[in-house]
């Protein structure tokens, strides 16, 4: 199980290239702005706040500080190549819940590198005490929903026009989530019986 204290640490991806994956740090936030304005619209358009704009980063950057966000970032001579993130409710109910949120760079789609930030980031989740971890995704984000389930993600629920894209149309959420103590409260009769 990597810890977040066990990085940095440096690996080569299946192109050659060689990654090292980091906690993200308020250092990272102009490098940061600079990949997320490289990314395709789609790739930003349903996360929670705008990282293609200084206020999104310093957001950002400020629930790192918060500990409610921890970041891996995956970085290579050239930059910053992708993130990994868990966020985490301080709400007393959902405390033992992260939800998880991956990006990659175009130029390294493809490289095994989201699967390496997703187990990575997994790992981190685990070793901060988190039970259960959730990542949401359009029903036609195919390469992440393949990375989830093959990490062992379900899916939970499929909602239904739940969001919209920039152009107002309406798309289907995907919740996929994994338990990483194995399923321990599952019902074992209908609702309302």
């Amino acid at each position: 199980m990597v810890a977040l204290a066990s990085l940095p640490q440096t690996t080569q991806l299946k192109s050659g290239t060689n990654v090292t994956l980091r906690p993200m740090t308020a250092g990272d936030a102009e490098a940061m702005l600079a990949f997320a304005r490289k990314l395709p619209a789609d790739d930003v358009l349903f996360l929670r706040s705008d990282i293609t704009q200084p206020e999104g980063i310093a957001y950002w950057v400020a629930n790192i500080e918060q500990e409610t966000t921890i970041t891996v970032v995956a970085e290579t001579p050239e930059g910053i190549a992708g993130y990994a993130s868990v966020h985490r409710n301080p709400a007393r109910w959902t405390r033992r819940i992260g939800e998880l949120r991956v990006n990659v760079g175009a130029a390294h789609r493809g490289s095994g590198l989201g699967r390496l930030l997703v187990s990575t980031i997994v790992d981190v989740a685990g070793s901060l005490g988190l039970k259960k971890l959730s990542a949401q995704m359009t029903i036609d984000q195919d390469a992440a929903r393949k990375v989830f389930g093959r990490l062992g993600f379900q899916v939970e629920a499929i909602l239904g026009d739940w969001v919209e894209d920039a152009g107002g149309r309406p798309r289907d959420l995907i919740v996929m989530a994994y338990d990483l103590e194995g399923l321990t409260d599952r019902l074992d009769e209908p609702v309302g019986a």
